[in-house]
């Protein structure tokens, strides 16, 4: 068991990094600025990846897999895609290692292996994905191309946080090649819609769909879409991205088909993406001083059933009753974990579970078997109450939803508490300092604006929201006149 963490209110950053560690989700590697994800952390991300996955496949589109690296000039194709990424890419410049002729024991680069084209280890893959798919496409027969790829990106961090920014991280990214700009952006909209819904009602996370700003858009994208979520300290967590394209990598990538009227004409793109920054979304949205909180249907375990006993033979009864509940929940399909280990006292596979944000604890001592009765505990609520075990599938299964729903409550409770409407500039700062969160505001869309209040408050355009009224009002900083508010926040 890990040390009591450091409280949220003292210190937040630390706090979570603790608990990352503690609750045994990820850990720093030998390699600076890249993670371990640990079993129970990876057993998390695997839920989210099936969730997804079958969401992706519903709506047509096919897995594939690209390679890890770009041949320089295809990656300079794309200009501003290049520029935008440039200072992050890590790149490999020889192709061998050979014994060092002064020191044996040491390897050095070989410097006659260098290789007659750099290659940049990906960032992101729209420059081999196009450059590939210009083989793919010859004709409107072949449009739309729907496709998806679980992988590894890197993108070289200095200042890095386990899940939330890390040299490597896990991803999905898609790639969708369209005949038409409109079906490119209803592509671009659905995707990020799958996403706000997956978030929503798997994650327990309520999220902001919106557009980005200019400046805060993908580097070669004519719109990007996103979904904007609010953690516990009052910063926004850019959660997930969908970006419609427009032609601009078929142009770069010469990628044209063959219209019904026989037509030469230029494809349309999308590309669209979470990663598993979103673990650090689910950890600081919902967690506690306690440890971690579980949403139940992403939780690995979603019962646990811990036996108190004294010796042998009282175990032996425990654990033929926990047995029969773990098998009857299964049954109704829930997971369930029954911790036998006689390594462990009670007390600390309470405490462990509870820093590991398991939704649901039951406890079977040899007065539960006297009385027929289990003792329930709810980890989001740290509220317990004595069961029948002949109620018990129906009482958990119940919860399940409850819990999932108090979570998603209670999280849109913050933030609708930590939404504000601001129409000066002092407001404005003075939000941001006593109680952050987002703040709605006017804007006059020029980015001139824009970067004068990042200068000054460190604060960014979060979106521009979906759903928001269009009303006139005056700029929050320029007094220019402004058409809609813009959310604004300090942002990871």
């Amino acid at each position: 068991m890990g040390n009591k963490l450091t409280e949220r209110n003292k210190d937040y950053s630390k706090w979570y990094n603790e608990l990352v560690v503690q609750a045994d989700l990820a850990e720093n590697s030998a390699v600076r600025g890249c993670m371990v994800i640990k079993p129970y952390g990876y057993a998390i991300w695997e839920k989210m990846q099936a969730e997804l996955d079958a969401k992706f496949k519903e709506t047509g589109h096919q897995n594939a897999y690209f390679p890890l690296f770009v041949p320089k000039s295809l990656f300079e194709a794309e200009e501003k895609n290049a520029e935008g990424f440039a200072k992050e890419c890590a790149v490999v410049t020889h192709y061998r290692l050979k014994t060092d002729p002064e020191d044996k024991s040491k390897l050095i680069v070989d410097p006659e292996a260098k290789l007659e084209e750099e290659l940049v280890v990906r960032p992101t893959s729209e420059a081999i994905i196009w450059n590939t798919y210009k083989g793919w496409i010859q004709s409107y027969r072949d449009l739309p191309i729907l496709i998806n790829q679980w992988a590894n990106v890197v993108r070289w961090e200095m200042r890095t946080r386990l899940f939330l920014r890390t040299a490597e991280f896990l991803w999905q990214e898609g790639h969708t090649a369209h005949a038409s700009k409109g079906e490119a952006l209803a592509e671009a909209k659905q995707m990020n819609n799958i996403y706000a819904n997956f978030l929503e009602n798997f994650m327990a996370i309520p999220v902001v769909q919106g557009l980005k700003s200019e400046s805060e858009r993908f580097a070669g994208a004519e719109e990007t879409f996103c979904i904007e979520a609010l953690m516990q300290d009052g910063k926004a967590l850019q959660a997930g991205t969908s970006h419609f394209l427009g032609q601009n990598f078929a142009k770069a990538f010469d990628v044209k088909y063959a219209s019904k009227e026989g037509k030469l004409e230029h494809v349309w793109a999308t590309s669209w993406g979470v990663s598993t920054r979103l673990m650090g979304a689910l950890i600081m949205t919902h967690s506690d001083d306690k440890g971690l909180v579980l949403p139940p249907k992403l939780a690995p375990h979603q019962v646990v059933i811990v036996p108190i006993y004294k010796g042998e033979e009282q175990l032996m009864e425990i654990s033929e009753t926990a047995n029969e509940l773990a098998a009857e929940l299964r049954e109704a399909g829930i997971s369930v974990k029954y911790d036998n280990r006689d390594t462990h006292k009670p007390g600390w596979k309470f405490a462990q579970y509870e820093l590991q944000g398991v939704p649901l604890r039951i406890a079977i001592g040899p007065k539960d078997l006297e009385k027929g009765t289990v003792e329930l505990a709810r980890r989001d609520t740290l509220t317990k109450e004595f069961v029948n075990q002949s109620e018990i599938v129906g009482k958990v299964k119940g919860l399940m939803v409850e819990i999932q729903d108090t979570l998603f409550q209670k999280a849109l409770d913050y933030r609708s508490e930590h939404t504000t409407k601001v129409d000066t500039f002092e407001e404005f700062k003075n939000v941001l300092k006593t109680k952050g969160g987002f703040i709605s505001a006017h804007w006059d869309g020029t980015i001139e604006t824009e970067t004068k209040i990042k200068e000054l408050t460190k604060a960014t355009i979060r979106c521009i929201p979906l759903e928001a009224d269009k009303e006139d009002g005056k700029c929050v900083f320029s007094g220019n006149p402004s058409s809609q508010r813009v959310l604004f926040a300090k942002a990871y």
